[in-house]
């Protein structure tokens, strides 16, 4: 699940970059790279037990930022297909980061927990 989360923070981080190639307004340096990328980068590099929580966490801000934001309708009246398509991609890859996180981190809880009960 580790990696399965891995691989949908870069697929979204992916999306992102259809976006801004589509003309997306985002800022010079867009801090949603950082927040898919470090995420990614805890769970690849490290081996803490918490780690996975990151992407759920940096998941759930991604989807009520969508929302708040009012940017929905990117989704379903999109002024360009690319900017939707990458939007669609980078959101249906975070909702699966953040399921696979929380996989990830119920598996590493059941680890850590079994090694303290030996």
């Amino acid at each position: 699940a580790g990696k399965a989360t891995i691989a949908a923070l870069i697929t979204a981080a992916a999306g992102v970059a259809i976006q801004i190639a589509a003309g997306a307004p985002y800022p010079p340096v867009p801090p949603v790279f950082f927040i898919l990328l470090i995420p990614a980068g805890l769970i690849a590099t490290g081996r803490w037990w918490w780690a996975p929580i990151a992407a759920v966490l940096a998941g759930m801000f991604l989807t009520i930022g969508l929302f708040a934001a009012g940017e929905t309708g990117r989704l379903v009246h999109p002024t360009s297909v690319a900017d939707s398509f990458g939007l669609w991609m980078q959101m249906v890859a975070v909702l699966a980061a953040m399921v696979s996180g929380a996989l990830a981190t119920k598996t590493n809880l059941r680890r850590r927990w079994s090694a303290i009960r030996d």
